[in-house]
């Protein structure tokens, strides 16, 4: 993060991949003094995990979810607006017309960079549906005035095809504003945290484990054609 940005625009399709992908980016961004907001495609309404022990059912979990996105980015400090897809069918979305949507959004935000998830390298359908969309939006902007693209893969031995991402941000000095990033969203977090470590609880050996797992956030720069 060497360049000073003047806006950045994070989209990711769920509730917490802002948390768990990149909030010590973000926390960076803040720090400068760079304006973030999140552009989040859905409430991960058809999410598994209802809390542990459960305090959600399938049909309370999309304003429970939508409770800890706003935690979550008031915790952050970013501008969150909510695009309003319906979880899991962002695939089936007509591409265009999701880029179409992203690039209103950005040409009336203006950033300079747009942090998204690599297409076909980030494992959940959703997450790659809006990443190609992310970038067909930027594709489509005015190429002298167009946001670098910085994209997040996710999936298993992405270096093999990618090679080693351009961006390796070591955040582990913004590792506590992350963690309590991630535990806004209490209906997932524990869930997910408990998979880092052999104990059952949130304990400090869970943070630790979770620290060298999630304590570098790399991305690729994205390079178009046109």
């Amino acid at each position: 993060m060497n360049k000073m940005e003047t806006h950045v625009v994070v989209i990711y399709p769920h509730p917490d991949d802002e948390s768990f992908g990149a909030a010590g980016t973000i926390t960076g961004f803040r720090e400068q003094g760079v304006p973030v907001t999140y552009l989040c495609g859905t409430l991960g309404e058809m999410g598994r995990n209802m809390g542990t022990p459960p305090f959600a059912n399938r049909e309370t979990l999309p304003d429970i979810r939508n409770e800890e996105l706003v935690n979550a980015c008031n915790t952050l400090d970013i501008d969150l607006r909510q695009l309003g897809y319906r979880d899991k069918t962002i695939e089936f979305e007509d591409k265009q017309d999701v880029a179409k949507t992203l690039k209103r959004h950005l040409e009336e935000l203006n950033p300079s960079l747009v942090v998204t998830h690599y297409p076909e390298y980030a494992i959940h359908p959703d997450h790659n549906a809006l990443g190609a969309a992310a970038v067909e939006a930027v594709r489509l902007m005015d190429p002298e005035t167009r946001p670098v693209v910085w994209a997040q893969a996710i999936s298993n031995d992405y270096t093999k095809d990618l090679g080693e991402p351009d961006i390796n941000n070591d955040i582990t000095a913004h590792f506590e504003r992350k963690m309590d990033a991630i535990l806004a969203h209490q209906s997932q977090a524990k869930g997910v945290m408990t998979q880092f470590s052999e104990s059952p609880s949130l304990s400090d050996d869970i943070f630790e484990a979770a620290k060298e797992r999630l304590g570098m956030e790399e991305f690729y720069v994205w390079h178009f054609s046109e």
